[in-house]
């Protein structure tokens, strides 16, 4: 069951159906956000901008899944963020309203003229609208920049583009954050992100190897067939607002072979407790290896102690 719901000062709404909850106005943007980086960012105060200019909630609208998974499956890129992460960049940075679409076969079949009827114009009540000059939609595919220019006189909001951020001559995007974490240039992807690049979720019961073997970790499933980065790394924890120090690894456990989709693994340098349920914060700092194979469990625990010897170091030298 959707239902539309508060988080703290701004709305959450879950389906196309709860859209015609509200017949107040509003200015609305439209994107995946994956990431929420600079370049989302920048859309978003233009959409803060407008809002408080015209004294109308300021809207974003997201998918899920993201198009490109719904199209492409196990062959989308790997996200950035998952929807949770997702709405709470999005409230943090002062958003009102954010809806998301379930994006089906429903939604697909859409002609570019239905969507902007059902969902911008009867959903959204859309007053203003800031949008990529890229933005395309509509199973017909006619729906673009120009088409919403022409809707929206005869609908009366306004369209307008976004403005193209660039860091040091590139265009901060989402493919080029990849782009960075893949080369574990952590510093790299903290200027396009504004801010660290870190996983959050549950710890949730593992099979316990990881305490079998010596090395007790909390495991989050990220429920993705791919993940931005793979490998071993030292990280920083965040639980409950303080802050440990752990040896990570993100991958499937090649050496176990029980796994298809990949998981996070920490191992806390300097904490033990139950942690089953809580939620955490890992902030990547620094890559020790890729994620390897080894002939025997007793090879596999040699790498782990030497990985953990490596990331205290890198530690020791760091903090020095």
């Amino acid at each position: 069951m959707m239902l539309a719901v508060k988080r703290g000062k701004m709305s959450f709404i879950r389906g196309l159906h709860n859209l015609h909850a509200s017949d107040q106005e509003s200015v609305v943007t439209i994107g995946s956000f994956d990431g929420v980086h600079l370049g989302h960012q920048a859309i978003l105060q233009q959409v803060k901008n407008k809002a408080a200019a015209l004294n109308l909630p300021s809207v974003v609208m997201v998918f899920e899944p993201q198009p490109q998974e719904y199209f492409s499956g196990e062959k989308a890129p790997a996200r950035l963020m998952r929807l949770r992460e997702k709405i709470e960049a999005l409230t943090d940075f002062g958003i009102d309203q954010v809806v998301c679409l379930q994006f089906n076969q429903a939604l697909r079949s859409l002609t570019a003229q239905q969507f902007v009827d059902q969902v911008l114009v009867e959903g959204l009540r859309t007053r203003y609208l800031i949008i990529g000059d890229d933005f395309r939609f509509g199973c017909d595919r006619s729906g673009d920049f120009q088409m919403l220019k022409r809707s929206g006189a005869k609908a009366n909001f306004e369209v307008q583009d976004t403005e193209t951020l660039e860091v040091d001559g590139q265009r901060v995007s989402s493919t080029l954050v990849r782009k960075f974490l893949r080369q574990s240039d952590f510093a790299g992807a903290q200027v396009l992100l504004g801010r660290p690049f870190s996983i959050q979720g549950r710890v949730v019961y593992g099979q316990q190897l990881g305490t079998e073997l010596g090395f007790p970790t909390a495991n989050v499933q990220l429920h993705r067939y791919s993940a931005p980065l793979s490998g071993v790394f030292a990280v920083l924890v965040n639980v409950g607002n303080e802050i440990f120090q752990g040896a990570a690894n993100v991958g499937i456990r090649p050496t176990v072979g029980d796994l298809v989709k990949p998981i996070l693994e920490v191992h806390f340098l300097d904490f033990e407790g139950k942690l089953y349920g809580q939620r955490i914060e890992v902030e990547f700092k620094h890559k020790i290896r890729d994620e390897k194979k080894f002939t025997t469990l007793d090879d596999l625990v040699e790498n782990i102690r030497r990985d953990v010897n490596n990331i205290r170091d890198w530690f020791n030298q760091t903090n020095k």
